[in-house]
């Protein structure tokens, strides 16, 4: 190298502009669908815990000749018949509540308000999952 010139390396402003560009057109792409496959996932996850707690208030009823009044007999006993409280607090985006009777039951899952889901599913009697959006 001659005297008096100096070694240029290094990027330049516009090097470093396309390439923050390049990964902010990325996360553009990307997120959005990582959010839409999360929700797919929540509802997929509250259809399964409907499915369970169909499957643990039919065993009761079998057991019991009725199913119960209340959630309580389905985690209190030993062994349970669910092994998850889904009806305190929010479980994968949802609020489950149920509507018990003794011939009857219909349960619901409810998206909750941050958004992780977008359609309310219930299980009734028997095992009919129905989707309301």
């Amino acid at each position: 190298m001659p005297m008096g010139q100096r070694s240029r390396t290094g990027f330049t402003l516009v090097e470093v502009m396309i390439v923050v560009g390049i990964i902010a057109l990325l996360a553009m792409i990307t997120i959005p669908n990582l959010l839409r496959a999360r929700i797919t996932a929540n509802a997929t996850t509250a259809q399964t815990s409907l499915r369970s707690i169909s499957t643990a208030l039919e065993s009761y009823a079998l057991a019991n000749g009725q199913y119960p009044a209340t959630t309580t007999p389905l985690i209190g006993q030993t062994p349970p018949y669910l092994t998850v409280d889904y009806f305190t607090g929010q479980h994968s985006g949802y609020l489950f509540t149920a509507v018990l009777a003794a011939c009857a039951y219909t349960v619901t899952a409810t998206p909750a308000n941050n958004g992780q889901g977008l359609d309310t599913f219930a299980i009734a009697t028997g095992g009919v999952l129905t989707t309301n959006p």
